[in-house]
């Protein structure tokens, strides 16, 4: 099973920037989109940004022109640049990619463990 692994997370003054990084253990066959989510505790998971196959992407209003979402060429990394952050941007961000795995026969999704952003105001 491939696993997506984050990293970049940490405790940040309001204000600051952080940069998440998101890669898989294994190579996939094809990609359709790379997503971030965030959760706090007794709220929903909620998508951050998206990058598609394409190069589109698309990002909620509560981060718009803050969060910027990319990959690098080769698909095998996501990352978002967290620009201004806020104490509300406190949450476990997740990374959700989804792709077709060599070793599979359909589309899955494919969700990282989480990695913590703090943001002290």
């Amino acid at each position: 099973q491939v696993q997506l692994v984050e990293s970049g997370g940490g405790l940040v003054q309001a204000g600051g920037s952080l940069r998440l990084s998101c890669a898989a253990s294994e190579s996939f066959y094809s990609i359709a989109a790379m997503n971030w989510h965030r959760q706090t505790p007794g709220k929903e998971r909620e998508l951050v940004a998206g990058i598609s196959s394409s190069g589109s992407t698309k990002y909620a209003d509560s981060v718009k022109g803050r969060f910027i979402i990319s990959r690098d060429n080769a698909k095998t990394t996501v990352y978002l640049q967290m620009n201004s952050l806020k104490p509300e941007d406190t949450a476990v961000y997740y990374c959700n990619w989804l792709a077709f795995a060599r070793n599979r026969i359909s589309w899955d999704d494919y969700w990282g463990r989480g990695t913590q952003v703090t943001v002290s105001s």
